[in-house]
């Protein structure tokens, strides 16, 4: 199914681009520029759903006329948040922070039409419940997987999935960093028929 207006990801990550994919519709991609830094008090849902509504709407001067899909996630951990770690030494540090706690992970989706400038949002929530964790399994798992880029220091579509007691939530792809149940119904509603 091809929609009306062309569909566009805004956003630079491989596994939002690959969960896309599996609708098994045309889409192209858009590189956001947004200043991700929190505001200060804000609370984690309203940071998500700001920031994938910034990327979503940053695409409008170079595609006017389209269906613009912003997302964020983040990982919360008793009021903290756990962002992406960028470096080997910090994923270590949250994997530690981490073992044997359940961490909720916020994902924002936001279905932008940048021909009506009607928007849809909403948050995905998902829970992870990580198992008693060991310096050498951490070590491991790293090395391997090399989440660096991953809220939270982890994939659970890639070897993560050891690191887990279990997965609590409604939309297994929320977690990856797009849900796509709920993007079905955002499409749907802007006419766009995936089945």
């Amino acid at each position: 199914m091809t929609p009306s207006l062309p569909l566009i990801l805004a956003s630079t990550s491989p596994f939002r681009k690959n969960v896309l994919s599996r609708l098994y519709i045309s889409f192209d991609t858009f590189a956001p520029e947004v200043d991700e830094t929190p505001r200060p008090n804000e609370p984690p849902e309203q940071i998500v759903t700001r920031l994938a509504e910034l990327k979503a709407k940053s695409a409008k001067s170079t595609y006017p006329r389209a269906l613009i899909i912003g997302s964020d996630q983040l990982a919360v951990i008793d009021d903290t948040l756990l962002g992406k770690p960028g470096t080997h030494e910090k994923a270590v540090k949250q994997l530690i922070s981490v073992s044997g706690k359940q961490v909720d992970f916020l994902t924002s989706l936001c279905l932008f039409n940048s021909n009506t400038n009607h928007i849809q949002t909403d948050v995905v929530r998902f829970n992870v419940k990580f198992r008693q964790l060991t310096l050498s399994q951490i070590e491991n798992y790293l090395r391997k997987d090399k989440p660096y880029n991953c809220s939270g220091s982890f994939k659970s579509e890639g070897l993560g999935i050891a690191l887990l007691d279990k997965m609590i939530g409604s939309d297994p792809t929320a977690i990856i960093g797009l849900p796509l149940i709920r993007l079905v119904q955002m499409l749907e509603a802007e006419g766009v028929q995936i089945l």
